[in-house]
């Protein structure tokens, strides 16, 4: 068979009228979705604006909307840091004991000049002593000028702080140096060396302390002469002087350094930043137009930014859908409502847990059911659409549940991701209602564990209270999920009329009322129920069709044979043919009755609409060959006109509108032809296989569902495999067929007459 192009969305729409199947309807529910996500979205990310005065009292609690920086709180704490740093003192390394000696050698020298007075070397040592000590301290401050690791400033503090602390000694030192002879000199020079090295190698602030010690170390020396020992202490205290300075530039890089490491003084989410009756000061106005809460300030660029995320978001999904393959749900509104709902329950469920929230009780967004929805699509609509509403779930909870003061939590996102994906992969093969409860208890499990790692990952967040509350509402929230879904399947099943596998399962227990009254009454038609439903989901299944709607439409596509059963000859045991004894036309309307009797009684018993629609479209407008035949014989047998047209012996449909009532009467067809063979081989069962769907096909049975040429001979095939398996001892395999004698031309002949005119219908051949 040529392939065939699958029908158009124009042709879909075409097809069907009223608010189920209106464009403008679809779009309006798009719409209408991207309001949900703008609603939900702006009451996170939009803040609230206030029309108050300075001076005036707040009429409400104003609370912060996000966490806000406080930046006069920031400043504070920022001069705080700094003036919490302590002067920074630099060490500097002068050397004094290199001092005294320069001292000592020069006395040494001098003292062995006789030319000069003792009076003179009393002068000179009044004079060029103190000069000695300045030069040295300024020499060290030009020679570390170009020194990167001393500033200017320490340097000119070093200096002002030697003046400031220079010892003077006392004139009866001067008088007693020029008494010192040679060999007490040298005596000194290590005493004298030793004292001062030993004394500066500690830090010296106060140059005072450190020569306070000069003395007892004195004392203790080797040196015995009494002059010696008074020279060499002051001396000692003379060249002493302090070696730690207050560094002014490295205390303000310090301060400067400690501002900025000074984290930012943040009011969190949710506290209040004016109380109600409160006065408005001018730094509390100020504060609330700086974060845009003022409705002085227009500012609507977060109103746009959100509307903008929610339009993608809903444009997503409507572009997921179309490029879907959905089945009709791309073009069915009242699915596309379904689906709008269950985003309203879920969102609604992640608000409630929002509001649970605070800053000390974070963890309580664990509890929201954040994959009821993933859930919920999967059972009622699609997969695919489910893993893909996971994506939108996910960015709905990481800022409906987000208590942070950020856009975005990633934790609660990637928690309602894993827990979502893990419940869809739990039930995405539900066959009765305990699979949910346990996509709820999976959701448990797998949440409770991404919650485990998530605290492992950041170990310092949380106490282990809190981390074992975390891991609670987890658990919680997926027993909460299965809860609500088991509620919820109900109510979208009865007020969509959504066949759910779930409900098809409990439809095809043989207990059913239906099932149970087909069975008793009319046991032939039962089982020819089953084996249609054999065929119809093996082919079904075969192009993607839903095979499970196909198998319970087929137990329930015959119901209404019981009404009248001996009609039908699969119900007639060893009894005569009524149809031999009434009139084709009589014959013609017991038999179409048939399929609007079904839809009666389904329709008492509240069976869906898919499964009422199989009962009334799977024999479509198809011809009753065999009583229109007969009854053309009649009324040649008795010379009048026939007064009926073909049109007459046809049922009255409608045609199949879904693939599934289509798969569902080539079954129905096929299994009478097959059951009506003696002695059916490889060839006949596919040459009939072929003959009915071309009939239909011709007949234009077709043409108001989906089915593409390339499905029909998928189904063909997947019907031949299917009744060969099934009627596997009945059916002659090439091999064993034999040869036919010439005599038995007529027999193959009729044999091939009472396939084709089994072909265009079944129950017209299963009734004589």
């Amino acid at each position: 068979m040529a392939s065939k192009e699958p029908s158009t969305d124009k042709s879909i729409w075409g097809r069907h009228s009223g608010w189920k199947y209106s464009v403008a309807t679809r779009y309006i529910l798009f719409l209408l979705l991207a309001l949900l996500f703008y609603i939900s979205l702006a009451s996170k990310l939009v803040p609230e604006r206030y029309d108050i005065q300075v001076n005036t009292k707040s009429e409400k609690n104003i609370v912060a909307p996000v966490q806000i920086e406080d930046s006069k709180a920031t400043l504070k704490a920022q001069e705080q840091a700094a003036e919490r740093v302590q002067t920074i003192y630099t060490n500097l390394n002068v050397r004094n004991d290199v001092l005294v000696t320069q001292i000592l050698d020069r006395i040494e020298r001098l003292n062995q000049d006789v030319d000069i007075s003792t009076q003179e070397k009393v002068n000179i040592y009044r004079e060029e002593i103190p000069r000695r000590i300045n030069e040295f301290v300024q020499n060290f401050v030009s020679a570390n000028r170009d020194n990167e690791g001393y500033s200017n400033e320490l340097l000119e503090e070093m200096l002002r702080v030697i003046d400031q602390q220079t010892y003077r000694i006392p004139e009866e030192t001067y008088i007693k140096i020029p008494r010192l002879s040679a060999e007490d000199i040298n005596a000194m020079k290590p005493v004298a060396r030793d004292i001062v090295s030993k004394l500066t190698m500690n830090e010296i602030v106060d140059a005072q302390t450190a020569r306070a010690r000069v003395a007892e170390m004195v004392s203790t020396s080797s040196l015995d002469d009494r002059v010696a020992r008074e020279v060499v202490q002051e001396l000692a205290r003379a060249t002493i002087t302090a070696n730690k300075f207050r560094d002014e530039e490295a205390t303000k890089e310090a301060r400067v350094e400690e501002r900025e490491n000074t984290p930012p003084v943040f009011i969190k989410q949710g506290d209040i930043l004016v109380k109600k009756g409160q006065v408005i000061t001018p730094e509390m106005y100020e504060l609330l137009g700086k974060n845009g809460l003022l409705k002085d300030d227009v500012n609507y660029w977060p109103e746009l930014g959100v509307l903008l995320l929610s339009a993608l978001l809903s444009l997503g999904i409507l572009m997921f859908i179309r490029q879907s393959n959905a089945g009709k749900f791309k073009y069915n509104n009242s699915q596309l409502l379904m689906l709008v709902l269950i985003y309203v329950i879920t969102l609604i469920t992640m608000h409630l847990a929002s509001i649970l929230q605070s800053d000390s009780r974070i963890y309580v967004g664990y509890l929201a059911p954040v994959a009821i929805g993933a859930i919920l699509v999967t059972l009622l609509l699609e997969m695919s659409l489910a893993y893909f509403s996971v994506i939108i779930f996910s960015i709905m909870a990481s800022v409906i549940l987000n208590v942070q003061g950020e856009m975005f939590d990633f934790q609660f996102g990637l928690f309602a991701a894993v827990t979502s994906c893990v419940a869809i992969f739990s039930i995405h093969r539900a066959s009765q209602r305990s699979t949910m409860l346990k996509g709820g208890i999976m959701a448990s499990l797998f949440g409770a564990l991404i919650v485990l790692i998530m605290l492992l990952i950041n170990d310092d967040s949380w106490t282990t209270t809190e981390t074992l509350y975390a891991i609670g509402f987890a658990i919680a929230g997926g027993l909460l999920t299965a809860v609500l879904v088991i509620g919820l399947m109900p109510f979208f099943e009865v007020t969509f009329g959504i066949l759910s596998a779930l409900k098809l399962v409990e439809l095809s227990n043989p207990n059913h009322p239906l099932l149970r009254k087909l069975l008793t009454e009319t046991p032939g038609t039962y089982h020819h129920s089953v084996m249609v439903g054999n065929l119809s989901e093996a082919a079904a299944e075969a192009i993607g069709a839903n095979g499970l709607l196909c198998r319970v439409g087929s137990y329930y596509h015959d119901i209404g044979k019981t009404k009248r059963p001996i009609y039908f000859i699969e119900n007639q045991n060893n009894m005569e043919n009524p149809h031999d004894s009434i009139e084709p036309k009589l014959s013609k309307s017991i038999i179409v009755a048939h399929a609007r009797d079904g839809v009666e009684m389904l329709k008492e018993y509240k069976l869906p609409k898919p499964i009422r629609d199989i009962a009334e479209q799977h024999h479509g407008t198809t011809f009753l060959h065999y009583f229109y035949h007969k009854a053309i014989r009649q009324a040649e047998e008795q010379g009048i006109e026939p007064d009926f047209t073909e049109d007459d012996f046809r049922y009255h449909g409608p045609k199949a509108q879904s693939k599934e009532a289509a798969i569902v009467g080539i079954a129905d067809s096929v299994e009478a032809a097959v059951r009506s063979l003696r002695k059916p081989t490889v060839e006949q069962v596919e040459s009939m296989i072929e003959k009915i769907i071309k009939g239909r096909l011709d007949d234009h049975q077709f043409n108001d569902c989906d089915l593409t040429m390339k499905e029909l001979d998928t189904i063909a095939k997947t019907l031949k495999e299917t009744v060969m398996g099934i009627f596997h001892s009945r059916i002659e395999y090439p091999e064993e067929v034999k040869r036919p004698k010439p005599d038995a031309g007529a027999v193959s002949g009729d044999s091939s007459k009472h396939a084709d005119s089994s072909a265009p219908d079944a129950d017209q051949r299963r009734s004589v």
